[in-house]
């Protein structure tokens, strides 16, 4: 299978990570105009199932590391690491469902600061505790840093026009959630692993298999989750099963797919990028989608279009927080 051993190579995955996770929301965004976000989030779900498994096939199986293929890595597999594989998974789609529920209702350059930032701290503070990697006072003022970005965040949209109208509250209170609940999902596939992915032991998962079993809990916690959002969404009106099909074309099946297939690249990157990162720095440096998604909210998408004009300094610190947050995060494995 192919394995990342080179610190600096795991630092480019994790800034492609960034990328894929900032970006994958710009489908939702292309579609919820036409389309329930519910149905668009099946669509969601079937594109991180599907690059999981061509990732599997194909990475899990070539390159010039020795080891278990893809499938002969699940046949073995204990049960308490598939389970925690897949937990990581439910977790995680919990917490994703509220991010999207929250975009749908704030935009993304509210939704994502605010959740993803919260889940930065939470998973970063959470698999630092697991797995000691990197030095912990540049770690841990990185991680304040983006707490003061979230924090600036959400001063500059109390500052929209109607924010304190009750539609823009639950934007906040959703993403807080989704933040509170996401940042563990990490650390629970993480464990699945061997401490080098060049010796897998008996029972543990290659990066590839953990991933798809992950990816299994997204799909199949959905019908408990996303059945849920369906019949009492958090915005619109109420879709059902049936409605998928009906109102569902070519067109918004494949923006819901690809919006799946990029966030799952990010995922898959990062946890190869684990490897030689560790997991905190990894996951963290992977949240700076943060700061991505917030450059596609306001730049593309004009979601702070009619805020007061000082607003844009609250937004410029905001970013400063969270470049110089991330620095600190990067330069934590090296220090």
């Amino acid at each position: 299978m192919v394995i990342i051993n080179s610190y600096s190579i795991a630092v480019l995955l994790c800034v492609l990570t960034m990328l894929c996770w900032g970006s994958w929301a710009n489908t939702l965004k292309l579609s919820n105009r036409d389309w329930a976000y519910p149905l668009y989030y099946w669509d969601y779900a079937i594109g991180v199932v599907l690059l999981s498994l061509i990732f599997g096939i194909t990475l899990g199986n070539t390159g010039s590391e020795t080891g278990q293929g893809f499938f002969e890595n699940l046949g073995q597999a204990s049960g308490k690491n598939l389970g925690n594989a897949f937990l990581g998974g439910v977790i995680f789609n919990l917490g994703n469902l509220l991010i999207v529920a929250a975009t749908a209702v704030a935009g993304m350059s509210v939704a994502f600061p605010i959740a993803v930032g919260l889940a930065l701290v939470v998973g970063v503070v959470d698999n630092y505790i697991r797995t000691s990697v990197g030095n912990p006072l540049p770690l841990f003022i990185g991680v304040a840093l983006i707490v003061g970005a979230i924090v600036i965040n959400a001063l500059a949209y109390r500052r929209m026009p109607g924010s304190k109208a009750g539609g823009s509250n639950k934007g906040i209170i959703l993403s807080v959630l989704s933040g509170a609940i996401m940042g563990f999902f990490f650390g629970f596939v993480a464990k699945t692993l061997p401490a080098d992915f060049s010796f897998v032991e008996t029972g543990q998962l290659t990066p590839y298999a953990a991933v798809f079993v992950f990816t299994i809990g997204i799909f199949l916690s959905n019908f408990v989750f996303n059945t849920y959002f369906m019949y009492r969404p958090v915005s619109g009106e109420k879709v059902s099963y049936a409605d998928y099909f009906k109102q569902g074309n070519l067109r918004l099946h494949a923006i819901g797919i690809l919006g799946g297939i990029i966030w799952n690249i990010g995922m898959s990157l990062s946890i190869l990028a684990s490897d030689a990162a560790g997991p905190a720095i990894s996951y963290g440096l992977g949240q700076g989608a943060t700061m991505v998604a917030a450059l596609w909210g306001v730049f593309i998408w004009k979601e702070f279009k009619g805020a007061p004009k000082n607003t844009n300094l609250l937004l410029a610190g905001m970013f400063l927080f969270f470049i110089s947050g991330l620095g600190l995060i990067i330069i934590a494995r090296m220090a």
